[in-house]
C-alpha cells in the first residue's frame, strides 16, 4: 500500500523582524559642574580603581582570608550562581524552540467496528482490523516575523542580567564581610579598653575612699567614683555580646555555622586603615562598571525585545508538520520499506479578528519597556548619589580621625606629665589615674573614628561597584 498527500508549492516569504531594535540605554547626564569627575571627589585620585580584591589595600591578612572564605562558601552567592545556570538553560531552550522537532512513534492497534454492509434484518456483524505502524514525525514553525528571534534577544539579555547579578552579589558580599570584620575589631579593641577602664576606676574609687577615711575627701566624691566604676562595668557585657554577634555574622557570610571562624579572630589586631591614595575614577566608567546598573540596562534590553515578541504574535504563523511511516495490518508489513506513508502539511494560522487583544498585549509590553527605562534612569541616579554621599562621608571621616588623633596625643602627653609630677613628688596618684582615664576615653573615641573611616572606605568601594572580576 502506498499513500501520498501532496502539498502545494509554497512561495518563499521574506522573513522580517518586527518591533523596535534596542539602541542602548538613555543617557543620564552628570551635574553641570561635575566636569569629567565626581562633584565631591576633592583630592581623591581620578585614576581608575582596581576592579577586584579592593580589600587587599587594607593590608589585613585575616580580612583577606575571610573574604576568600565568603567568596567560596556564601549561600547568597551560590543562589545567584544557580540563577545564572537557570538563565543559561533558558537560553538553550529558546534556541532549541526555534529548531525543527523530530520524534519517533510506534502504533499497534486492534479495531472492532460494526459491519455496515450486513443485512439490516440480521443481528448484524462486526469487522476487525489490525494496525501496526512505525514512523517519524516532525514539526517546525517558520519565524516569519521575528518573534523567535526577539525571544532569543530576551533570553540573551536575561542571561547577561543574571551574570551581572552574580557580580552584584559579590560586591555586596565582600562589602558586608569587610564591614562585619571592622565592627568586630572595633568591639574587640573597645572591650579591652573598657576592661582596663574598670580596673582604673576601681583604683580611683579606692583612693577616694582612702581620702575620705583620712578626712581630706567627701562622701560625694566617693559616690561619684562608685558611679563611674559602675558606668565602666556596664560597658563590658554589651561590647562582648556585640563582638560575638559580629563573629557569628562573619561565619554565616562565609557559609559556615556560628563559631566556625572564632579561632581566626581571637588574636587582637589593629583597625585596618585605608591606603594613603584612594582611586575613584569617573562617572562614565562607573556606569559601565557597577553591576546593578548593568542589571537594569539588561532588563531594559529584554523588555524592548518583548515588544517585538508581542508584535510578532499579531501576524500570521506558518508551521510545517510531517509524517513518514511504514506498516499495515500485519507485523510483516513493518519490513516493507518500499511501502510507506508520507504526509507533509503546512499550516497558516492568523488570528486577524481578536477584538484588540494583540494590540493590548503590545501596549502592555511597551508600558513594561517604559517602566524598565525609568527604572534604569533611577538606578543610575541612585548610583551617582551613593558615590557622592560616600565621597563626602569618607572625606569627613578622614578629617575627624585627624582631629581625634591629635586629641589622643594631647591626652597621652597629659598622662605622661602627671606621671612625671607624681614621680617628682609634686603630683598625686589620683591625678595620674584621672589622666589615664581621660587618655583611655580618647583612645576609645579614636578607635571608633578609625572604624568609621575604614567603614566609609568600604562603603565607597561598594558604591563604586568594586569587588568582582570579569571571570
Amino acid at each position: 500500500m502506498r499513500t501520498y498527500i501532496l502539498t502545494p508549492a509554497l512561495l518563499l516569504l521574506g522573513a522580517c523582524t518586527v518591533g523596535p531594535d534596542y539602541a542602548g540605554p538613555p543617557v543620564v547626564a552628570p551635574a553641570p559642574d561635575a566636569g569629567d569627575g565626581f562633584v565631591r571627589a576633592g583630592d581623591l585620585s581620578a585614576s581608575q580603581p582596581a576592579l577586584a580584591n579592593w580589600w587587599e589595600g587594607l593590608d589585613d591578612p585575616v580580612l583577606n582570608e575571610l573574604e576568600q572564605l565568603a567568596l567560596s562558601g556564601s549561600p547568597d552567592l551560590a543562589t545567584a550562581r544557580a540563577r545564572l545556570d537557570g538563565a543559561r538553560a533558558n537560553l538553550r531552550l529558546d534556541r532549541a524552540n526555534g529548531m525543527p522537532e523530530v520524534g519517533a512513534m510506534g502504533v499497534a492497534a486492534h479495531l472492532r467496528t460494526p459491519d455496515l454492509g450486513s443485512d439490516p434484518e440480521s443481528d448484524g456483524g462486526v469487522s476487525t482490523t489490525n494496525i501496526m505502524n512505525l514512523g517519524l514525525s516532525g514539526s517546525w514553525e517558520i519565524d516569519l516575523f521575528g518573534g523567535q528571534r526577539r525571544q532569543m534577544e530576551v533570553a540573551r539579555a536575561k542571561l547577561d542580567s543574571a551574570q551581572a547579578s552574580v557580580a552584584d552579589a559579590r560586591v555586596s558580599l565582600t562589602s558586608a564581610v569587610a564591614q562585619a570584620y571592622l565592627q568586630y575589631r572595633d568591639r574587640q579593641q573597645r572591650l579591652g579598653l573598657a576592661e582596663t577602664t574598670v580596673l582604673r576606676s576601681q583604683d580611683y574609687l579606692e583612693l577616694e575612699r582612702q581620702r575620705f577615711d583620712h578626712g581630706v575627701g567627701t562622701q560625694t566624691l566617693v559616690e561619684n567614683a562608685q558611679k563611674a566604676l559602675e558606668d565602666a562595668r556596664q560597658q563590658v557585657a554589651p561590647l562582648r555580646a556585640e563582638a560575638d554577634s559580629f563573629a557569628n555574622a562573619l561565619a554565616i557570610l562565609a557559609g559556615k555555622a556560628p563559631g566556625a571562624v572564632d579561632a581566626m579572630l581571637v588574636e587582637p589586631s589593629a583597625i585596618p586603615l585605608p591606603p594613603a591614595s584612594v582611586a575613584v575614577g569617573d562617572p562614565a566608567t562607573l556606569l559601565q562598571r557597577r553591576p546593578d546598573i548593568r542589571v537594569a540596562e539588561r532588563a531594559l534590553a529584554a523588555e524592548t525585545a518583548n515588544v517585538g515578541v508581542a508584535e510578532a504574535a499579531r501576524f500570521p504563523h506558518l508551521s510545517f508538520m510531517g509524517l513518514l511511516g511504514i506498516g499495515g495490518s500485519n507485523a510483516s508489513d513493518l519490513t516493507k520499506l518500499d511501502d510507506f506513508t508520507a504526509i507533509a502539511a503546512p499550516m497558516l494560522q492568523w488570528n486577524f479578528l481578536d477584538f484588540g487583544r494583540g494590540k493590548a498585549q503590545v501596549g502592555q509590553a511597551e508600558a513594561k519597556r517604559d517602566e524598565a527605562e525609568a527604572s534604569y534612569r533611577g538606578t543610575v541616579l541612585n548610583a551617582l548619589g551613593e558615590v557622592e554621599d560616600a565621597l563626602s562621608a569618607y572625606r569627613s571621616a578622614r578629617e575627624n580621625v585627624a582631629s581625634l588623633a591629635r586629641a589622643e596625643i594631647s591626652t597621652a602627653k597629659l598622662e605622661e606629665l602627671e606621671r612625671q609630677r607624681f614621680d617628682l613628688g609634686t603630683g598625686t596618684k589620683l591625678r595620674v589615674i584621672q589622666a589615664e582615664l581621660a587618655h583611655m576615653q580618647a583612645q576609645q573615641a579614636l578607635t571608633q573614628g578609625k572604624v568609621a573611616l575604614t567603614t566609609q572606605f568600604v562603603t565607597l568601594q561598594k558604591a563604586l561597584g568594586l569587588g568582582w572580576s570579569a571571570d
